[in-house]
């Protein structure tokens, strides 16, 4: 196997690692538009792994390096994705990548489907945490229901050890998660989609080893489905932190601090006000050497044999001692790799454009998290009584 992964950043260090594991991988080009420094060196000590310098914003660089792979993972920033994804297309190669824009380019990459299918291709957006794993375990425990009512997600990337005043470390883009914390998320109540705003909805959830912390609503994390399960009464992503939190950055939302329009005139030049926040809040929210956990809570309810049966999958990773890898990058690059890895093992073999939770299988998908350290538990509840809307 041969893989291009595209940016050199935390997510595709850790998926170049993960792949350089794998005895099926004889090769990871790994580019990114800066050199790559002596620590990522130190850190990807592999002879399977080969260092290009690449400009994505250039379309004939982009080109020659995504064909000089089988299959691509593109974990550049999102803004990248589409034209990756149309790259991949006209190179013939597959493609696997992280997701989580919230303007409609997952959808304009599904619509590549039949063109994929004619350059024999898969290709699978929004293949990260989540969206990703989340819609894995989604399309697992739904496999397992006559009919699915219900879908709730929780996920969140949180300092174990939090410090004041806002106790976050980003574990990922500033950038993302503004644009989560600002655009509405579309939810489903009572078989009715509706919009609500992000940091609204907080609610208490427990969480063994950390206590009560809070979740909200932010957008970006029903990704595609809405769509693949059209039919279910409750549909909610909610991100996971520490408490007071919502409240702060919803504060810093209506000053206008995260509002990516805002500009001020200082001096007689115009400063885009969003990109001062950034810079402040990633100088002080930076993980450094501080350990991080990803947290994970997917609830599938539905109907099976006349019972009303409710599948539960629950992760928790910590950042390992010693290890320069934080464990959102370490599931996430697992994620991506695993993945991009059944696609040329043959394990998914269907061609096409298709969302993570048709296209991966749950229990291949479970045990390769597994062998990687990444336990994903899951429970299951069954009563007999039917709750009809």
């Amino acid at each position: 196997m041969k893989i291009v992964v595209l940016g050199a950043g935390l997510m595709g260090r850790e998926i170049a690692r993960d792949l350089v594991n794998s005895s099926q991988v004889t090769r990871v080009i790994l580019a990114d538009q800066q050199p790559v420094t002596a620590d990522v060196l130190e850190q990807l000590n592999s002879p399977k792994i080969q260092f290009v310098q690449m400009d994505a914003r250039d379309e004939g660089q982009l080109r020659r390096v995504i064909a000089s792979g089988e299959a691509v993972v593109n974990a550049l920033f999102y803004e990248f994705n589409e034209v990756v994804a149309q790259m991949a297309l006209e190179t013939g190669v597959h493609l696997v990548d992280l997701g989580g824009h919230i303007d409609g380019v997952t959808d304009r990459i599904l619509a590549l489907d039949e063109a994929a299918k004619a350059k024999n291709i898969v290709m699978i957006p929004d293949m990260g945490l989540a969206p990703g794993m989340t819609n894995v375990l989604v399309g697992y425990g739904a496999s397992k229901l006559d009919e699915v009512t219900s879908i709730k997600l929780y996920v969140g990337g949180i300092p174990i050890h939090p410090k004041p005043p806002l106790e976050y470390a980003h574990v990922f883009s500033l950038d993302g998660m503004f644009d989560h914390y600002t655009k509405p998320t579309m939810v489903v109540e009572r078989g009715e989609e509706k919009l609500k705003p992000s940091l609204s909805g907080i609610e208490p959830i427990y969480v063994e080893g950390f206590g009560i912390l809070e979740c909200f609503y932010t957008a970006g994390g029903i990704s595609t489905l809405h769509r693949t399960f059209p039919g279910v009464h409750t549909l909610a992503y909610k991100t996971i932190r520490y408490k007071g939190h919502a409240e702060k950055f919803k504060l810093l939302t209506d000053l206008g601090f995260l509002d990516a329009a805002y500009q001020l005139s200082v001096n007689g030049q115009l400063v885009p006000v969003r990109d001062v926040t950034r810079d402040v809040l990633k100088e002080k929210l930076a993980l450094g050497n501080e350990a991080d956990a990803t947290i994970l809570r997917v609830i599938v309810s539905g109907e099976k044999a006349d019972e009303q049966v409710t599948y539960e999958y629950e992760l928790v990773v910590k950042k390992e001692p010693m290890s320069a890898t934080s464990a959102m990058s370490r599931t996430t690059g697992a994620t991506a790799s695993s993945v991009v890895q059944m696609i040329l093992d043959g394990t998914i073999s269907e061609r096409g454009v298709r969302p993570p939770e048709i296209a991966v299988p749950g229990a291949v998908y479970i045990d390769a998290m597994a062998q990687r350290g990444i336990n994903i538990r899951e429970t299951i509840h069954q009563s007999s009584i039917i709750v009809k809307w």
